[in-house]
């Protein structure tokens, strides 16, 4: 498999706050995993330098080979945290956006998935439950060809029903040979899709391993694992 993520030493600093410090991490591609810890331990941070919105303080990363830049918006489909669409919008029109700023953007997919949550292309933004705004911005997100996909907290704040579908989306519609990563704090929620787990806290990495090796050697669920390390 190729490596499709690749940081090097990798530091940010906010002023006297670091952020991420010396971060070395190598993620293959046709994996989904996860990148875990609690609140404030860098996961956002990661993320938005992944999808250039943040600046790396020293160190480098590469996204499939290339450094983060206009060529690798092309490659990377991100889901904030926190919800972006214009709530005066309505879906089919949030649908078009998509459609002219992405080149790889599925329409059919799109317009499929929201017909089975039953979201009428009309309806306005403002008007949706926060579940279903959650929902509308992740089919958006997958519907990308992509070859990164970054979640960042898919499933906070929804309830245990649109954490199930959200997963269920996830994993039934994105390219076998693609990387989904995957950031939260809701461990045991997650762990029954991934393939590998990261483990940050205070900006370093303290753990890059299979799940698998994780219940299979270790005896330990994730979560288990998680709270062990953590101590939580």
């Amino acid at each position: 498999m190729s490596t499709i993520l690749e940081c090097k030493n990798l530091s940010k600093k906010f002023g006297y706050k670091t952020a991420l410090n010396s971060i070395n991490l190598n993620l293959e591609s046709g994996k989904i995993i996860g990148l875990l810890g609690p609140n404030g331990s860098g996961k956002t941070t990661l993320i938005k330098i992944i999808n250039r919105l943040l600046t790396v303080t020293s160190g480098e990363i590469f996204i499939d080979g290339k450094a983060p830049g206009a060529e690798t918006k092309s490659i990377v489909s991100y889901l904030p945290e926190r919800t972006y669409l214009d709530e005066h919008m309505r879906v089919y029109q949030v649908i078009d956006y998509f459609a002219d700023f992405y080149e790889d953007f599925d329409r059919s997919r799109a317009e499929n998935m929201l017909q089975k949550l039953s979201i009428d292309l009309s309806s306005r933004i403002k008007t949706m439950s926060k579940g279903t705004k959650e929902k509308l911005q992740l089919v958006l997100v997958m519907s990308r060809r992509a070859k990164l996909y970054c979640l960042d907290e898919p499933i906070a704040g929804v309830d245990p029903a649109a954490r199930d579908y959200i997963l269920n989306t996830i994993i039934n519609n994105y390219d076998e040979n693609a990387t989904i990563l995957i950031s939260t704090h809701l461990i045991s929620d997650v762990e029954t899709i991934l393939d590998e787990v990261v483990f940050i806290h205070e900006g370093k990495i303290r753990l890059h391993e299979a799940v698998d090796d994780i219940r299979f050697v270790k005896g330990k669920s994730v979560d288990e694992l998680f709270r062990e390390v953590y101590k939580c």
